[in-house]
């Protein structure tokens, strides 16, 4: 005996289910492209930091090679260099650097035992620069030779510009792996959105029929990505700010990376992981989507 149908008990299927088994494996992709995204982003802000650190110290100083004259000592060469500087204008401090410190910088290169007591050393004077208005390497030099020191005036201008360069490199290459990832993240889900109008092509076929618009169609798969998008960026920004908090903790004050020191700060960049993995999911799956709907026969 067959049953009566009771239309009041029947419901149509979503086009969508609520869950699929690919879904886990779709998240988690997106997931790691969010966490590699957010995580490149903090390192890339903690370098710039860094760089703009040892610029300011170098900056703010600059260092003097004394050389002798006649039966002068390198000691006395190095006072009266030092007794100059100290009276120009826009220098705040000069000292002379120790013999002893003067052979630990040369120890990297000639090694403990290879620096020998009758070594001519150069003294050096370390220079502090006023912050406010800083004293020229021309005007230092004036000082120098006005006081008939013979030396050299290192302001440090080629570190400087190298440590900008490599910083300016550094968030050139942060900007381009996010935007490679964001790519990437938005060809996964235009694959994923591809087989799923693939998989319910009578489906859309009977909407179309029944008067379904194309954008409403559309609607349904860029609600579901981009809700699955904003769970992953969730997850994969979350992570990344873990990341990034365990070695600042675990490193004591500075960090894991002292070099790089990362900041508290810097953990907020995960905040708009999952709205920017959301709305990048979302025009990426009503792109494709529309796409294939208006190809339909």
């Amino acid at each position: 005996m067959s049953m009566a149908f009771n239309p009041a008990r029947w419901k149509p299927a979503a086009l969508l289910p609520h869950e699929e088994a690919h879904d886990g494996a779709l998240v988690f992709v997106v997931a790691v492209l969010c966490f590699l995204a957010c995580a490149t982003a903090i390192f890339a802000i903690s370098a710039d930091r860094a760089a703009q650190g040892w610029a300011g110290q170098l900056q703010g100083s600059a260092t003097v090679i004394i050389r002798t004259k006649g039966s002068e000592s390198p000691d006395m060469a190095a006072s009266r260099a030092a007794e100059a500087l100290a009276g120009t204008p826009g220098v705040a401090q000069a000292l002379v650097l120790e013999r002893a410190k003067a052979e630990a910088l040369l120890e990297p290169w000639l090694g403990k035992d290879g620096i020998i007591k009758d070594l001519p050393v150069p003294r050096l004077v370390t220079v502090e620069l006023d912050p406010s208005s800083p004293a020229s390497a021309k005007a230092l030099d004036n000082a120098l030779r006005a006081a008939g020191v013979d030396a050299t005036v290192d302001d440090h201008s080629l570190w400087m510009k190298d440590i900008i360069h490599a910083g300016q490199i550094a968030r050139i290459a942060a900007v381009s792996l996010f935007a490679l990832m964001a790519l990437a993240a938005a060809s996964v889900i235009a694959f994923a959105t591809r087989a799923g109008l693939s998989a319910r092509h009578d489906v859309v076929e009977i909407m179309h029929l029944t008067g379904a618009t194309d954008g409403f169609i559309a609607n349904l798969f860029q609600a579901r990505f981009a809700a699955m998008a904003a769970l992953a960026g969730l997850m994969g920004g979350g992570a990344a700010a873990l990341l990034a908090a365990g070695i600042r903790l675990l490193g004591g004050g500075y960090g894991l990376l002292p070099v790089r020191p990362i900041g508290w700060l810097d953990l907020l960049v995960a905040l708009p992981s999952p709205v920017i993995a959301g709305l990048v999911a979302a025009i990426a799956a009503r792109v494709t989507a529309l796409g294939l709907i208006r190809a339909m026969p």
